[in-house]
């Protein structure tokens, strides 16, 4: 089916577009013009309401559909979103500021979501168990805990929430989306795909507005039987709270401060362009974002220069410009944040070896230098303090105990990085560092066919992988006497 003539830009409430039923709209902003993009439309109390008992009718249905219909219905999705990729990318870096290639790429990682989850649709095991007695027969079976709610961060408008929905549809759940206010479009795309591909009504509901009032009201209400946030640690904290009252299971992707271990033995050269390349991609606003970078001190000066060539060469501008490599920060919220790191790591001794501030060539936008740092203490900001921005502090270590004290030395715990060719090392490593992924002589660490998730501060529970659609289930046990 034909890419829509108009991007969906209001609820979608039992299977239809609809607006809030006061008519309240919100501005959404280009970040690179800071225009006025168009409206998302405000969900009030009754639209949630109603958006509830929507889709607590989904669920009864989606529940009842047979795995292999469930299945072909996540790859019609796919189908749809690898079909509107063209347009669909303008729309997205139009809305939340990356590069064009960037945003093809996540409309195909977002496809490969459904694609994912159309297997593991089919492949819910659940076992059988002998007994003491030979008159019992015990099963135990995976059935899906019920309807979800999901809030989804704007730095990937398409690849987070499709991370929740694909793999809650695969369980059996109906789910209930909170698109991010900042870059809403993309998300609400993927609720046209869902309608286009005869997803029932009820089964995925979306709601713009109030992030409040719209997580306050679905987490208190008895229908929600499980939240899935991709979010900051102070939401998170909020809405475990929430879940804690309700006593229901919650999946928390948090955030990161992924450390990358540079070892003497490694390609400096090609260890210092590639972590470049990925600094920077999305300006810096991933979680999973390598971003601090601790080298070993016998080729810390090499790779600085390797690293600081490599960021040199690229063009920081509107996305959809050809040639930009780097496009504007979201909002002017990380613009401000960006700056106050830099400020506080310079006035505790670093220098600034590239970048270093707002990019002022551009008089709308909030456009910031890939900014590259060194000699940065270990008690500056921004060695302990997620940067989301296009912000890489370079520090030095001697030996690997060093190495993996300072990676484990903030709270987070989502990804790591580790350059070696010493197999030893290597092991050591990947053992030894507090995160829920680490990546070897890669960057490139996120896949649908993978568990992707942290430890500590950077949450619990998994998206991608045989791990992400469990997320989604429930265990039940029956013992038959016969």
């Amino acid at each position: 089916m034909a890419f829509p003539d108009q991007h969906p830009d209001r609820l979608f409430v039992n299977g239809a577009w609809r607006d809030a039923s006061d008519g309240r709209t919100i501005d959404v902003l280009n970040p690179a013009t800071e225009q006025v993009l168009g409206t998302i439309q405000a969900a009030t109390e009754q639209d949630v309401d109603e958006a509830l008992a929507s889709a607590q009718a989904g669920f009864g249905a989606w529940r009842s559909t047979d795995a292999w219909t469930r299945s072909a219905r996540l790859r019609e999705v796919a189908r749809l979103l690898r079909e509107w990729v063209p347009d669909a990318a303008r729309l997205m870096t139009g809305e939340q500021g990356k590069p064009l290639a960037e945003s093809v790429s996540e409309w195909n990682a977002a496809a490969d979501q459904f694609d994912w989850y159309a297997d593991e649709a089919r492949r819910i095991y659940g076992r059988t168990v002998d007994g003491h007695s030979t008159a019992n027969r015990i099963t135990v079976r995976r059935e899906p805990v019920g309807v979800a709610a999901a809030f989804s961060s704007w730095n990937f408008p398409a690849l987070l929430p499709s991370r929740k929905i694909a793999p809650a549809l695969a369980a059996g759940c109906s789910i209930i989306v909170k698109p991010a206010q900042e870059a809403p479009f993309s998300t609400l795309l993927i609720a046209e795909a869902c309608r286009q591909a005869d997803i029932p009504a009820g089964v995925v509901t979306m709601l713009t507005g109030s992030s409040r009032m719209i997580s306050e009201r679905l987490i208190s209400s008895p229908v929600i039987r499980k939240i899935s946030l991709t979010g900051s640690v102070p939401v998170g904290r909020q809405l475990l709270h929430a879940a804690a009252d309700r006593i229901i299971p919650a999946s928390m992707e948090l955030g990161g401060h992924a450390p990358v271990l540079v070892f003497e033995d490694c390609d400096v050269e090609a260890a210092g362009g590639a972590c470049a390349a990925f600094k920077f991609r999305n300006a810096g606003q991933v979680c999973a974002s390598p971003s601090r970078f601790i080298v070993q001190r016998s080729i810390a000066e090499r790779f600085t220069e390797a690293f600081v060539r490599a960021t040199a060469g690229m063009r920081v501008g509107d996305g959809l410009d050809a040639g930009t490599d780097v496009g504007p920060l979201n909002n002017a919220r990380r613009v401000e944040a960006a700056a106050a790191l830099v400020s506080d790591a310079v006035e505790l001794g670093a220098r600034v070896a590239h970048g270093g501030g707002r990019d002022e060539r551009f008089e709308r936008g909030y456009f910031f230098h890939p900014t590259v740092l060194t000699g940065v203490p270990a008690h500056a900001a921004i060695m302990s303090d997620e940067p989301f921005a296009p912000v890489a502090p370079i520090t030095e270590f001697d030996t690997l105990d060093e190495a993996i004290a300072l990676a484990n030395s903030t709270a987070y715990g989502l990804a790591s990085y580790v350059f070696t060719r010493d197999l030893r090392t290597a092991i050591l490593a990947s053992e030894r560092i507090e995160a829920g992924m680490v990546g070897v002589n890669t960057l490139a660490i996120a896949t649908a066919e993978a568990p992707f998730g942290g430890t500590k501060d950077s949450g619990f529970g998994r998206e991608g992988g045989a791990e992400g659609v469990l997320d989604y289930t429930t265990t039940k046990y029956v013992n038959i006497q016969i």
